[in-house]
This record gives structure tokens, sequence and C-alpha cells, in this order.
């Protein structure tokens, strides 16, 4: 019975795995990315310079522009720069009622409070989106992922239980030995960052509770607007007087927030009513002040007189529970280095769901390694695992060569970088269609070395800011993506070398095969 069962775990741990891992692997590789969001933008957005923090300064530099320029808006927004944000933003409602623009925003200067015109790209925001969202229309990306993410939940259990000597697998590796050095990697790699997984895969789930269990809400308030208004403490809209008032200069708000909470980052203002004696301003904390959300961090006050008017209320237990799920799985309170660890638990978890894939075939090739062709459901399995690993990587390069390629002026840019990251992965699939598999891993590999590697030099002669003038300048986020571009390149050139030697003689491959499969069987 016993034995039963954990066959039944093993079946459904490879199963679902192939099913749902080319999906995974773009989830996971993309997720990882975004652990540098505001990095990546950085690098994607060159013009906007990053200087030394002087909050309230910054702060005085946004109202001034702001009632030079949306002197009749009804709200205004302000994101102050932090240390990973270098830019500014500005937004504000259209002051025009016939117009259909809704709202408009400026990126500014945090030194001197003056438009900078950058480039118009979606920077790390499109993988953080893309991650979750998969670009499909709302909510079905949304759906979709966070059912992979039970799939992900479900392989790490089913692995768990199929794998009894899983502590004891992880200090063993055989390099040189093919299909087993493949497992070997997978389960080391595995239990190394189980822990890790088993939190990002669980809290995928905590996120998006509200669709994947709804019949509580919706028993509860019909639809989840008014759920999210309680959960979140929705801010009341204040209807202006009409009458006009001197607006208290937000610095002094800023500085009164410090005096509450010393030590804190805010980083988001909200004024309603700008200029009317019913103004509100709302300072929110910066998330990265804490693990988890908490909405005990926003403070209101009254805009012409300063006065406080309202503070968050706190969270309940389970709440505060929920909520650090959600803070873990974000990682935005994450220092520099925590961070990093961050991304490498990130390719790791990338790295079990690519030699998974690339185990279930092997295993499967290895009885037909005598056949002068394989069978097509095993093709089908191939040409999937190279556009899904090698092409997703191409078609990440592409977005970045696309941002440095294409006119700073180009109206359509940002939109372009975007196709440019799914024509090369759609490319990538005609490609390994049309080639053998070896060869075409061999040659997407090499491509995407050349691609990354060459972003560096690409970044100095376009932009001037190489690594000739970002290390000497101190610009860690813009010298720090172009060191991990080139890293990546060297790391794919190793891959692309290793899958275009000549394969070993399919008799004496296939004799090995044979004892491999064998041995994977019993396993």
């Amino acid at each position: 019975m016993k034995e039963g069962f954990r066959q039944a775990m093993a079946w459904l741990h490879t199963w679902t795995g192939l099913i749902f891992g080319w999906m995974l692997f773009a989830i996971f590789l993309t997720g990882t990315l975004s652990y540098f969001k505001e990095e990546i933008t950085h690098w994607t957005k060159p013009e906007i310079q990053s200087h030394p923090l002087n909050p309230a300064a910054s702060l005085d530099l946004a109202q001034r522009y702001l009632q030079a320029n949306a002197a009749g808006s009804s709200t205004w927004f302000i994101r102050l720069p932090g240390e990973r944000e270098a830019a500014m933003s500005v937004g504000y409602r259209d002051p025009d009622p016939a117009s259909k623009r809704g709202f408009l925003g400026s990126e500014l200067d945090a030194a001197s409070g003056q438009v900078v015109e950058a480039r118009e790209s979606m920077g790390g925001e499109f993988f953080y989106r893309f991650h979750f969202q998969l670009q499909m229309p709302h909510p079905w990306g949304r759906y979709l992922s966070t059912f992979c993410a039970f799939i992900m939940l479900l392989g790490l259990i089913t692995g768990i239980i199929t794998h009894k000597k899983i502590f004891k697998e992880f200090f063993t590796f055989r390099p040189g030995k093919g299909q087993r050095s493949w497992l070997d990697g997978h389960n080391a790699i595995g239990v190394l960052v189980l822990p890790f997984h088993l939190m990002i895969s669980y809290s995928s789930l905590v996120i998006f509770m509200y669709m994947v269990m709804p019949a509580g809400i919706i028993a509860s308030y019909g639809d989840t607007d008014g759920y999210f208004s309680d959960l979140f403490g929705g801010e009341e809209n204040v209807q202006p007087a009409g009458v006009s008032a001197s607006q208290v200069p937000l610095s002094s708000l800023y500085a009164k927030v410090l005096e509450q909470a010393p030590g804190a980052h805010l980083n988001l203002i909200r004024v309603q009513n700008p200029g009317d004696a019913n103004a509100r301003v709302t300072l929110s904390r910066a998330s990265a002040d804490s693990v988890a959300y908490q909405r005990s961090t926003n403070w209101t006050f009254d805009g012409a007189t300063g006065a406080l008017v309202a503070q968050g209320a706190p969270e309940s237990a389970a709440m505060k529970t929920s909520f650090t799920f959600v803070g873990l799985h974000m990682g935005n309170f994450a220092g520099p280095w925590l961070r990093w660890l961050y991304f490498v638990f990130g390719v790791a978890g990338t790295a079990v769901i690519g030699t998974g894939l690339v185990m279930w075939l092997g295993k499967r090739q290895l009885k037909h390694a005598k056949s002068e062709r394989q069978p097509p459901e095993l093709r089908l399995v191939e040409v999937l695992n190279i556009a899904s690993m090698s092409g997703l990587l191409l078609g990440v390069a592409a977005f970045f060569w696309a941002n440095r390629v294409l006119s700073v002026t180009f109206e359509a840019r940002s939109d372009w970088e975007v196709n440019a990251f799914f024509l090369a992965w759609g490319l990538s699939l005609v490609h390994a269609v049309l080639r053998p598999g070896r060869r075409a891993w061999g040659e997407q590999l090499a491509l995407g070395a050349a691609a990354f590697a060459l972003l560096p030099l690409l970044n100095g002669l376009t932009t001037g800011h190489g690594l000739n003038r970002s290390i000497p300048a101190g610009d860690w986020a813009m010298a720090g993506f172009d060191l991990t571009a080139l890293g990546a390149g060297l790391f794919l050139a190793w891959a692309a070398r290793k899958m275009l030697r000549a394969p070993k003689p399919v008799a004496k491959r296939a004799a090995r095969g044979k004892a491999t499969a064998e041995s994977l069987e019993a396993s």
C-alpha cells in the first residue's frame, strides 16, 4: 500500500511537472527578475539620474511643480525617490472636465525639480506584471498563474513523498553521468531551497485567496469592492468646500510623520482638493519598511491647517499573518544582500523546473536511442523544452536590446519592447522546430550568450552609462545590471559549448542509457 501510494505520487509529480513546467519556468524566471524591478527600470531609463536622498526638499519641488501645472486638479499624487528608485513621479487628475485623458503625470529630477524627458519603457514592471498576469486579459492571467502556483506546491509535496531518501540524495552528485547527473542536480537544488519554494508557492495562493476561495467574500459582501475597502481601509473622498485656502507645505507634514515614526520612509503622498479648505493629504509609508503590509502606516492631514485627521487602523492577528506571507513573497523589505539571496533562490527554483523537464524527456529518449527518429510526442516535448527555456532567455535579451536600439522619441517604443520579447520567443519556437534538438539548444544558447554579454557594450555605446562610468560614479544599479548580464552571457556560453559538442556514439549511449533508465525506474 505504501509503495503504491509513493508510486502514485511519483506519477503525479512527473506528469503535472511536465504539463505545467513550461509555464512555471516562465513564471519563476520573470518573478526572479522582479526582485530587481526598480534596478531594471533604472537601467531602461538612463536619462533619470540618481541623487543623494533629501525627501523634504524633493517634496517641496514636487509641490511647486504641481501648483504651477495642476492647480485646478482635484487630486495630486507624488511618489518620492528611494534608495532603489531614482525618479520622483508626480501625477494629477486632468483639471479639464471635458478631457478624456484621465490622469497625467511626469517624472522629475529629484534634485532640481525639472521634468526629465525619459524614454518610454515598462522596465522591470513588465516582468513583474508578466509573472502573475502572463500578458493575458484580466483576470484570466491571474487565475492561470494562481493555478500554476497550486501545481508548484503540489509538485513540491509529491516530490518530498517520492524521494524518501531526499536528504541523503542532497549530498550525492555524480557529474558526467548523463541522466543520473540531471537527477542528482534536480534533487540537490530542490532540497537546498525547499523552504523558499514552499513559501513562494503557498504565499502565491495567499495573495490571490480572494480569487481561489471567493465564497466567503461573496456571502459577506456580494462583491470584492466592499471587501477590499474594509481590508485596506479605503480613503474617504472628501468633497471640496469651494473655498480657496493656502496649501500647507507638504514637507512640514512629512516632518510631523517623522516625529511620530522616527526613521520611517515615506514614498507615496496623495492630496485631495489641493488649494481648497477641505484639502486632505495622505502620506504612506514605503513597503520596504516592514515585512508585512500595515494600514497603520498611513497618516491623513487637513491640507489647509496641517492637523492630523486620521491614521490607519492596525490589523488583526489573522490579517497580519496573511500580509506577512504577502511581504515575504514580494521581498520589498529585503536589503541588498537578502535581495540577492532571493534572486539566487529564484534562479534555483527555475533550475529545478528546467532540470525536471530535461529529465522527463531524456529518460524517454534513452529508450529510443537506437532509432533513427524519435516518436512525434517526444519531439514535441523537445521543441517545447527548447522554446520555453532558451527561447524565453532570448526574449528577455531582446526586450533589453529593443530598449537601447529603438529611437528614444519613438512613440510606441514601450509596446515594441514587449513585442520584441514575444517575437524573439516565438521565433525560437520556429527555430526549434526546424533544427535538430541538440543543435537547436546549442545555437539558441550561443545566441543568448552573445546577446547578454554584449548588453554592457551596447549600453555604453548608446547612453554613455557603461561600466567605465557607472562604477566610478557609484551607480551600482546600472553597473550591477551590466555585470549580471555579462555573467549570464558567460554562463550561457558555457552551456552552449556543452551542447554543441559532438554527442557520444549511439550504440554506446544506448547501452549506457538502458542501465541509467533502469536505475531511474528503481528510484
